[in-house]
């Protein structure tokens, strides 16, 4: 469907609970950057909120190839992969109101990497939490994005790029939007992904440091260790790795002189046509 035709029920879970999964998909000109890390989590997601349909991974590529085909897209596209629970037959959080099956939606967009990797982000930290799995686990990578979107709110009232959330104990979890990394003395560090998503470039950025020899590491990570740190980044389908250049007016200054970055990521662009697969 053209984009001013399609339309979604008024009494889709989506539109009446947030009841959904998602994942953002970026195409490159070799293919669907990671496409089959992101239909797992996609899947996965869907069982764990026990939708009772879940579309097979066959039936989600096939609908992102017409997508893409109707649209002549090949390059430089983001894809926003939508599974709902599907309509209800009135309103209500109640799955059992649910009677024809799951919606699946593929919206492509020509949109550029959200951010400018080049000059990097500033960012702040919100007084808005993250979840922890006790509330809403942050594993299933599901469309209640409301704390996200208030700590997003506060960056742009403070005029910075993107927000830090913390967890419960204070400790540093992911931005609003990406996962983050700070580098001291060479050896990189990510926090826990207990009140944060197991990002899939996250993954891969931890799985270049092992092939490179950069010593990494998973750790409970204060704001402190971030404002010190030498370099600051972030990482994400949408953005790929991103330098953080200021954190709460503090600016991320290199002591060491070492360009541990540098090295992850000019390895990453490298292994963009490697993991990036194309629909037949």
């Amino acid at each position: 469907m053209p984009r001013q035709e399609a339309k979604v029920s008024v009494f889709d879970s989506v539109v009446q609970g947030g009841d959904a999964v998602w994942e953002g998909l970026r195409l490159y000109k070799e293919g669907i950057f990671c496409l089959d890390h992101h239909l797992d989590r996609l899947q996965a997601s869907a069982h764990a909120l026990a939708f009772a349909h879940i579309p097979s991974r066959e039936e989600i590529k096939k609908a992102i190839a017409e997508t893409l085909q109707a649209n002549g897209m090949t390059d430089n596209t983001h894809i926003r992969l939508t599974l709902t629970r599907g309509e209800k037959v009135t309103s209500g959080m109640d799955p059992r109101l649910n009677t024809k099956g799951s919606c699946l939606i593929v919206l492509a967009e020509w949109k550029p990497l959200v951010y400018d990797n080049d000059s990097g982000i500033r960012v702040i930290t919100s007084s808005q939490r993250r979840n922890n799995p006790q509330f809403l686990d942050s594993k299933i990578h599901h469309n209640n994005l409301l704390n996200n979107i208030l700590a997003k709110i506060q960056a742009n009232v403070a005029g910075a790029d993107a927000a830090i959330m913390l967890d419960d104990h204070g400790f540093v979890a992911e931005l609003n939007d990406t996962n983050i990394f700070l580098i001291k003395d060479g050896s990189v560090f990510t926090p826990h992904a207990d009140a944060c998503l197991h990002g899939i470039t996250r993954g891969l950025t931890i799985e270049i440091c092992a092939e490179l020899k950069i010593p990494v590491a998973e750790k409970n990570l204060s704001l402190t260790e971030f404002y010190t740190a030498d370099e600051v980044f972030a990482t994400g389908t949408m953005g790929e790795l991103t330098p953080v250049t200021e954190i709460d007016g503090r600016k991320i200054i290199n002591h060491s002189g070492k360009k541990t970055y540098k090295k992850i990521i000019e390895h990453f662009k490298n292994l963009i046509p490697k993991f990036s697969k194309q629909l037949n």
